[in-house]
């Protein structure tokens, strides 16, 4: 990983015991596999109850996605953010066993599960290379896998859901790629590990736009490494090429991908955040929105890691900028800081002003970095307990100074702005506030944890202290904040294939219609104008908004006869269904 280097300290070999006293110990694979094991439980318990999707419209995109990839009914989010396929195409299985939406997004939820605790076994790999013994790497990596940014979005169908796996299994393999290369071992391994790095490079830019900033981050490692062995003619050259090549391929099938399920969901365009993104950067009020909302989500990576990320942006600092750091340190490094702050500039540039707090300081954009970040906090903490007071008290002020800039930059608007608790677990957690951010009490607090950590380093069997400690607040943490973010609300739709198509007013809020276009999973939801038009053809439900002073049953006034309402409700926004009574199906 990115600290090597700065970790010279090699632990002595120690004198192996006799065969009479060793002990039988359980296998290496076994217990990681065990670990993993505990990690899906955690996960599934967390996600217990959940069985409508409750984040929208991004829930709702992505399901939709999966659906059609499954071979059923897409939908028409035009105008709406682009929900690449990638994740889509992960949990589309769910979509071939069951039908029912219900049992579906349960299935998507276990697949979550299942992925996401493949952060544990990970953190592990990443430990040892940061040459931490068995024991400590097992414990330390079990308690980094239930950070909050690793576990919130677990039981949300959401790419967060799986971008940490994915960027920490890509670091893992690029280390490698880079690693073998440096050490001029034979072509095939540095092949391996390079393709197995272009594949999650290309994965995650298959998944989500912020892997656009990781796999340009790792094709320049790749055209740097292979510019160095043509200038000193290494015989590892074509290993380089063929993993450059990989990344290329696998982008384009991604991009190929990715098109037709923006042909199908999104016939009349997505919104244009690319125009944004340009804007923001050429332009210097565009550029101070990006830089200063980049500096909130600095603040918020190191406070909802309880500091520890802070840590280990200050390691990876430090591991660059020193000469004598092994070279493939120095690299990684430099990929982990440009990941890291080439995501956050370019999500705060593209994102667009909603006149929410969110704007200005957002976790959710840099939590698929925030546990490699960690586990390089507790590296330090584990093999610099000397120089963790410094590192610390490092992390403190980049933590003020992002925090501090950020919050300067956005003035008033903090507290006019809409403050979503959504975009803030972490901090709602710590100053058990859900109403406001709390920028001095949430630092305070974090730092506060950094500190008790750092102390404890101090301590005989730290490692231990310290993991069962973080283990046991990351578990109450996402205890609180692992929960539905909305009420539960049960779907106004339970009909077969047969029940015929369900319109909706073009007038309707997108809150509205599109929570039921995920709930209707035999048709695609239509589009009509209900005030001077009627429903297409075939049509047996039609909804509507309740306008004005309107009630459901005086909410269409042109339905054609045999209509009747059968459902209702005020949240988001006041709406009503209405029946046809040729439809002989029942909707409940």
């Amino acid at each position: 990983m990115t600290i090597s280097s700065t970790l010279d300290v090699r632990t002595p070999d120690r004198p192996r015991p006799s065969p009479s006293v060793r002990t039988r110990r359980p296998s290496w694979p076994l217990l990681v596999l065990a670990g993993w094991l505990a990690q899906v439980g955690i996960r599934l318990v967390l996600a217990g109850g959940q069985s409508v999707p409750a984040a929208f419209p991004d829930e709702s995109g992505y399901l939709l996605a999966a659906r059609w990839l499954a071979g059923g009914p897409g939908g028409d989010l035009s105008g709406s953010t682009f929900y690449q396929g990638g994740y889509p195409l992960l949990v589309s299985p769910a979509f071939w066993l069951s039908h029912d939406p219900q049992t579906c997004y349960r299935i998507v939820l276990g697949i979550n599960a299942l992925v996401g605790a493949a952060i544990f076994p990970l953190a592990v790999a990443a430990l040892r290379r940061m040459r931490l013994p068995r024991p400590h790497a097992y414990v330390l990596a079990f308690a980094a896998a239930l950070l909050p940014a690793a576990t919130v979005f677990g039981p949300l169908a959401l790419t967060d859901a799986v971008l940490p796996v994915l960027v920490l299994g890509w670091l893992l393999a690029l280390h490698s790629f880079v690693r073998a290369w440096f050490q001029e071992t034979d072509g095939r391994r540095v092949a391996v590990a390079g393709s197995l790095a272009s594949l999650a490079a290309a994965y995650t830019y298959t998944t989500h736009a912020r892997g656009t900033v990781i796999l340009a981050v790792h094709l320049l490692v790749v055209a740097g490494v292979v510019t160095y062995g043509l200038v000193t003619r290494r015989p590892a050259v074509k290993a380089a090429l063929v993993s450059g090549a990989v990344a290329f391929a696998a982008a384009a099938a991604g991009w190929a991908l990715n098109g037709a399920v923006r042909a199908a969901l999104y016939p009349h365009g997505v919104r244009d955040l690319g125009g944004l993104l340009s804007s923001r950067l050429t332009t210097v009020g565009g550029l101070e929105w990006a830089v200063f909302g980049a500096a909130g989500q600095i603040w918020y990576l190191i406070v909802a890691t309880w500091g520890l990320a802070g840590i280990g942006l200050v390691a990876a600092a430090r591991t660059l900028w020193r000469r004598w750091s092994d070279p493939d340190a120095r690299v990684m490094s430099g990929v982990l800081l440009a990941a890291t702050f080439g995501t956050a500039l370019a999500s705060s540039a593209a994102l667009p002003d909603e006149h929410r707090v969110g704007n200005y300081f957002y976790g959710r954009y840099l939590a698929c970095l925030a546990v490699a970040h960690a586990l390089c906090g507790l590296a330090v903490l584990m093999r610099r307990r000397r120089s963790s007071v410094g590192y610390a008290l490092a992390a403190g002020v980049v933590c003020a100074g992002a925090g501090l800039s950020a919050a300067v930059y956005a003035g008033d608007r903090l507290t006019d702005y809409n403050f979503i608790a959504f975009d803030f677990p972490e901090t709602c957690f710590l100053t058990w506030d859900w109403t406001s951010l709390r920028l001095g009490t949430a630092s305070l607090a974090a730092l506060a944890l950094l500190g008790v950590l750092v102390a404890v380093a101090y301590t005989p069997r730290s490692a231990w202290t310290i993991a069962v400690g973080l283990a046991a607040f990351n578990l109450v943490a996402v205890s609180v904040i692992a929960k539905p973010w909305l009420p539960p609300r049960e779907p106004i739709f339970r009909a077969g294939p047969g029940y015929g198509k369900v319109a909706v007013d073009a007038s309707l809020t997108w809150r509205v219609w599109v929570r039921q276009a995920y709930q209707v999973w035999w048709t695609p939801l239509t589009f009509f104008q209900a005030a001077n038009g009627q429903p297409p053809a075939g049509t047996c439900m039609v909804i509507v908004p309740v306008t004005g002073g309107a009630t459901p049953a005086t909410s269409w006034p042109r339905h054609p006869v045999g209509w009747r309402v059968t459902a209702s409700g005020t949240a988001p926004a006041p709406w009503a269904a209405w029946k046809s009574s040729s439809c002989h199906r029942v909707v409940t």
